[in-house]
């Protein structure tokens, strides 16, 4: 995967650094190859309140629907100030916010729904940043992810599994598997689907609604 992964929610190495680069770095072949997949994706935000991790430098916005009301929340403060121009521009309501998806002030049941793209490859702790994610979601709430992950299928998960030291050491792992992950965290998963090999896909779960006795 090129390195479209630098609008983190977490720690990771040189985002300020990066930050003045990254629309040259992924906004070109990485967007419009994946562009109509997201498009997909995005055209299942409801009407109400929305959580999106990793704005970066906005290359996503384009993307959303108009007329929605979103949070958008990235651990870099350099690559918010980019994203300002597609902020403004966007045909809806966008608050961008500096935040760590580990730590999220935000009370519990928060949020309808939350949006990834090319996100949790790079969270540092992403059992954790999951789990914090479905306690800002309300019970129902929908999560719906754009994410690479590792492959089962050789060569694909040796190549991964040899290449992670490396790229780990500024942002992504690239042997993740984040579906499990998404079930660790507590979500019930409802759907995985495909869009190149096994590795870019795109992942629905829900908050499961809380039984009392």
């Amino acid at each position: 995967m090129p390195p479209r992964l630098g609008n983190r929610v977490g720690r990771v190495p040189g985002h300020h650094e990066v930050a003045p680069n990254f629309d040259v770095m992924g906004g070109y072949g990485p967007e419009r190859r994946w562009a109509p997949y997201k498009r997909e994706l995005f055209s299942k935000m409801g009407d109400g309140r929305i959580l999106f991790l990793a704005v970066g430098t906005g290359l996503d916005i384009p993307f959303f629907p108009s007329g929605k009301s979103l949070v958008g929340i990235d651990i870099s403060d350099k690559m918010l100030e980019g994203a300002q121009r597609r902020v403004d521009a966007y045909d809806g309501e966008i608050e961008t916010r500096v935040m760590d998806v580990h730590e999220m002030p935000f009370e519990d049941g928060s949020f309808d729904q939350v949006f990834t793209s090319c996100t949790f490859c790079s969270v540092p702790a992403p059992v954790k940043g999951l789990e914090q994610l479905r306690r800002v979601l309300k019970p129902g709430g929908e999560l719906h992810m754009f994410e690479h992950t590792g492959s089962r299928y050789y060569p694909f998960r040796l190549m991964m599994n040899l290449m992670t030291p490396l790229t780990s050491r500024f942002g992504p792992e690239m042997n993740r598997d984040t579906v499990s992950n998404v079930g660790a965290a507590g979500f019930t998963l409802r759907e995985v689907k495909h869009v190149y090999l096994d590795v870019v896909k795109t992942i629905h779960a829900t908050r499961y609604r809380e039984r009392f006795r």
